[in-house]
């Protein structure tokens, strides 16, 4: 246990934004369980991306859950809402709770293994609602979450555990990007559950 280790209200971010990390909020059972249930109950699709007008398709796989069939554009593609499953709005409820901010959806990623990432970007589409809550809960594989300041290029980095909570919020999109570095250290598969509020 790291004693120095920053508390859930510790803001991981040296300026120009807040990010919290709450660190497990599931213990390893449970965190595994909903492992489990998302990785055989989500209608999982590859992820489909438009860069330089060319059409490219992920290995890695993702979903869309929002009220009222609400679609997300981004990186040149439309997500059509499915609704939400029991498990989905549990841990949606579990995230506000710990949060106290307020989601009506959430993007998953299926991350089959470390050779999986993604790779510099923000959460700064137009229908987000600016400077909004998005909480990102991790199931499986450990895997680092870096930020990288837009003007100053600094970095800061967070190794995100097995059933862990993240909370970026504030200006965080505006100022920062964040990235999920590839590894080959990592084998094993990771969910994450990024909750949002759309406008």
């Amino acid at each position: 246990m790291d004693l120095f280790a920053p508390g859930p209200e510790a803001n991981l971010l040296p300026f120009d934004g807040t990010v919290n990390y709450h660190g497990a909020i599931l213990p390893p059972s449970e965190a595994d369980a909903s492992m489990a249930i998302l990785a055989t109950g989500i209608p999982w699709e590859n992820d489909v991306t438009v860069m330089f007008g060319k059409r490219i398709v992920t290995a890695r796989k993702v979903a869309w859950f929002a009220d009222g069939g609400l679609s997300y554009s981004y990186s040149g593609t439309t997500k059509q809402a499915l609704p939400w499953t029991p498990e989905l709005l549990r841990l949606r409820e579990l995230a506000t709770r710990r949060t106290g901010a307020t989601y009506n959806s959430c993007l998953l990623n299926l991350y089959h293994h470390g050779s999986e990432g993604m790779g510099w970007h923000g959460d700064d589409e137009s229908t987000l609602v600016p400077g909004s809550s998005i909480a990102a809960i991790s199931l499986g594989a450990e895997r680092k979450f870096s930020f990288k300041h837009r003007r100053t290029k600094q970095t800061v980095s967070q190794t995100l555990e097995n059933g862990s909570l993240l909370d970026m919020r504030g200006d965080t999109q505006k100022n920062w990007l964040h990235q999920l570095p590839k590894t080959r250290r990592v084998t094993d598969p990771r969910i994450s559950l990024t909750f949002r509020l759309m406008a």
